[in-house]
């Protein structure tokens, strides 16, 4: 399939020649991003959200041969007499293909107009090319350049996420451009399947008003599978560490504009795989260094139906669907947020019920003016079960205590988050290149719970509520070769909870005072792309965001967070610069480079650290912080054959912070690179497909996988001689797939062949060696 990535000239001139026409799938729909070549010439351009193509170059008239391909359809040629100073209508309709093909295709190359008309710093990662793989949206994202993904387990364990060094609820996540705030702990990156995705666009630094979003370092919007037709498949997978994994995908489409959707899927794993310890004897204490021991007490498993039904193209709707998502799951907890603390009692329960409606429509109400609306609210409760009065180690030994007690809180806490997200945006073309967009979100949150063990405890009684609004209005001049976008945003966040005080000085004499906090600010930013020719292309952008505490920061998520209510908004200054250079070298081969730097100036900034005891971590600011980067990205695409790319990043967070509050003495970490932050990461993939193996269309195809992590330091570095650093880190993937008939496909994966030790967050060890087959139908 080609990937020629061509532009249009800027103008037709009298002595170009020119075709125009539209490209349609099977079922006379237009297909938005096909690619158009004029072979003979090596020129080309991408169809537009109509279908839509005008290709207009300098050369002589003659017979010429147009190509038009596009991913998961058969390419097309056809022989045209083309004239200088004439213009030559050509549609064509494409037929679906028989192969997929099975790399990471990112940097938008897969979906080229998805990211010229842009111009804004985004990557786009082709989701379908990964559904024969086991990987989930986290671990797929993490091959992205200038991205880490961060767990602190296994299967379902807490994910950390970080673009360009900002990380955590630094970074907000979509989906279908729907805030994923309030989705609960059954709905987290590392536990959605990649088959639920058709593609995933990841923006760094500046995000649209569109998203409507308080981020600080960047977003994430997954954009779900959109069939137009009926569609069925179902996938199962088995690996290493118990680890089941299952998801059907099915849709109905009838002629008269009704549609039903089901996406279901199902995570399983006991995680039981080995960890390297300090072990003491639970009786004696006698200590027992660099043990290789088995995780005992981490199962981990959820559930999740997501349904939607509706209409699709009526005259008062492109799209109106209501929806329902119910979840359930059972997470055993292991460790605290150090591997030193270890648990075998302690877990959580949890829960998703939340309805939804979703609604979409181009020229609403007048021509030009496009509208979309979507409203959820998360009814779903988690619970908290600690009762076992015991003390446990690494060997699986524990020591049982009289009397009630847990292992940390002693607690059957059931509560809700009550989390509700309204969003609508709203897109006004005024003439032929200029745009406004008007976006606005709506966050409610109220966390209300009780403790059957403790039912007369002032605290779970006091408020713990969050409204947060955010606005953004954005200007854009789009044509051939520029994009422009100006935009501001307005931040609105009401906090309102308790503090305890002693009304009396007797001791146990507790009292709480409601407090109310509110912030409002505002934002802006100015994005511009520019190509100077059909091959290479630079973008600018700058913003003042900023990003207000999550309530998770502020209440706790009542495991391994504890929550800081005296957390104050953090704000940044975000600059990028970036190019990229597309190299057509024969035919269907091409190179893209791409290289983007980064700077960031950021103050209040919120960070991890632990608690006073060490068990927990707690969200905390510091004053200041920069961040000065780079990521560079290689990448060889060879038609449906061979594929491969290269990218590296690096990040320097340091604390700019002179001055500790309080204090008239330099701090003795001032200019410090941030710990527990890697600084230097990259990934290497590659992969080949032969075809015909085993009978005629037949595909056959391999892929490897790179990942690096240069040491970092887990403390701060000035702080002692025991940096206490995160050992450098290098691991290798392999996957084979086998594609049958079309339809029927088998993968077999190995993930860190050499079972090297890898190490998140606080030194918490990640799985080592893993193989894993899984088997997909597709149906219809």
């Amino acid at each position: 399939m080609s990937l020629l990535i061509c532009s249009l000239t800027a103008f037709s001139q009298s002595n170009n020649i020119n075709v125009t026409g539209t490209i349609y799938d099977s079922e006379g729909a237009p297909i938005a991003g096909a690619t158009v070549v004029i072979e003979e010439l090596l020129k080309g351009v991408t169809t537009n959200v109509d279908g839509v193509y005008n290709l207009s170059t300098n050369a002589k008239s003659g017979s010429y041969t147009l190509k038009v391909s596009y991913l998961g359809f058969e390419a097309k040629e056809i022989s045209v007499n083309l004239k200088q100073g004439e213009t030559v209508n050509v549609a064509l309709q494409l037929e679906e293909s028989s192969y997929d093909l099975d790399e990471v295709v990112v940097s938008g190359q897969s979906i080229v107009n998805q990211v010229r008309e842009k111009a804004f710093n985004v990557s786009v990662v082709d989701a379908k090319e990964l559904h024969n793989t086991t990987l989930d949206l986290g671990h797929a994202l993490d091959r992205v350049s200038g991205i880490r993904v961060r767990e602190s387990g296994g299967v379902g364990s807490q994910m950390n996420f970080s673009i360009n060094g900002f990380r955590g609820k630094q970074v907000r996540f979509f989906i279908d451009g729907v805030p994923m705030d309030n989705f609960g702990s059954s709905f987290q990156l590392n536990n959605i399947p990649i088959n639920l995705a058709e593609r995933i666009e990841v923006y760094k630094g500046v995000v649209p008003v569109g998203l409507g979003s308080d981020a600080l370092g960047g977003a994430v919007n997954i954009i779900t599978n959109a069939y137009s037709k009926n569609h069925l498949d179902a996938s199962y997978s088995y690996g290493s560490f118990n680890t089941h994994r299952s998801m059907v995908n099915a849709i109905y489409v009838a002629k008269n504009g009704f549609t039903a959707q089901l996406n279901a899927y199902q995570n399983f794993s006991d995680n039981s795989y080995k960890v390297n310890v300090d072990v003491a004897d639970i009786n004696t204490g006698q200590y027992y260094p660099n043990q290789t021991v088995k995780r005992f007490h981490d199962q981990y498993h959820n559930e999740t139906v997501i349904a939607n039904f509706g209409v699709v193209n009526k005259s008062y709707a492109d799209q109106l669907l209501f929806g329902i998502t119910l979840g359930n799951n059972y997470r055993e907890i292991q460790t605290g947020a150090r591997i030193v603390s270890v648990f075998g009692g302690w877990h959580r329960r949890g829960n998703v019920i939340m309805p939804s409606v979703k609604y979409k429509k181009k020229n609403f109400l007048v021509e030009g003016l496009n509208v979309r609306i979507n409203a959820n609210y998360n009814l779903g409760q988690e619970k908290n079960i600690d009762t076992l009065h015991r003390r446990y180690n690494w060997f699986g030994e524990y020591k049982e205590y009289e009397g009630p007690g847990g292992e940390r809180s002693y607690s059957l806490y059931k509560y809700r988050n009550n989390n509700g997200v309204g969003a609508a945006a709203f897109d006004y073309t005024i003439a032929e290149k200029h745009r406004i967009s008007l976006g606005n979100t709506l966050n409610t949150f109220n966390r209300e719970g009780e403790d059957e063990l403790n039912p007369n405890n002032d605290t779970y009684q006091q408020p713990r509520k969050t409204l947060k609004n955010i606005l953004g209005l954005s200007y854009a001049y789009e044509t051939e070769n520029w994009n422009a976008s100006a935009f501001t945003k307005q931040y609105f966040q009401q906090n309102k909870f308790s503090q305890s005080y002693n009304p009396t000085g007797d001791y146990g004499d507790v009292a709480y005072r409601d407090q109310i906090n509110i912030y409002n600010f505002f934002g802006y930013g100015l994005a511009v792309s520019h190509f100077f020719n059909e091959n290479f292309q630079m973008k600018a952008s700058f913003e003042k965001s900023y990003r207000l505490p999550d309530s998770e920061e502020l209440y706790g998520d009542v495991i391994n967070l504890q929550g800081n209510i005296d957390l104050k908004p953090e704000h940044s200054y975000n600059y990028n610069l970036g190019a990229s250079y597309w190299l057509a070298l024969h035919n269907e081969h091409q190179i893209n480079f791409n290289l983007n730097g980064f700077y960031r100036d950021a103050s209040d900034f919120i960070r991890p650290r632990l608690n006073n005891n060490q068990t927990m971590q707690v969200m905390d600011n510091l004053g200041s912080v920069t961040n000065l980067g780079v990521e560079a990205e290689v990448r060889y695409q060879s038609a449906r054959h061979f594929n491969a790319g290269v990218n590296l990043t690096y990040q320097d967070l340091r604390n700019n912070t002179k001055y500790e509050e309080g204090q008239t003495t330099e701090s003795i970490v001032y200019r410090d690179r941030i710990p527990n932050m890697p600084y230097l990461y990259g990934n290497a993939d590659a992969s080949y497909t032969f075809e015909n193996v085993g009978g005629k269309g037949n595909l056959l195809s391999i892929g490897y996988n790179m990942l690096y992590v240069h040491a970092f330091y887990l403390y701060w570095p000035s702080l002692g001689s025991d940096k206490l650093d995160i050992p450098e880190q290098i691991s290798h993937d392999l996957n084979a797939t086998y594609t049958y008939n079309e339809k029927l496909q088998f993968t077999l994966e190995c993930r860190n062949i050499f079972d090297a030790e890898l190490y998140d967050n606080f030194s918490l060890q990640k799985p080592g060696r893993s193989i894993t087959g899984k088997i997909k139908y597709t149906f219809l």
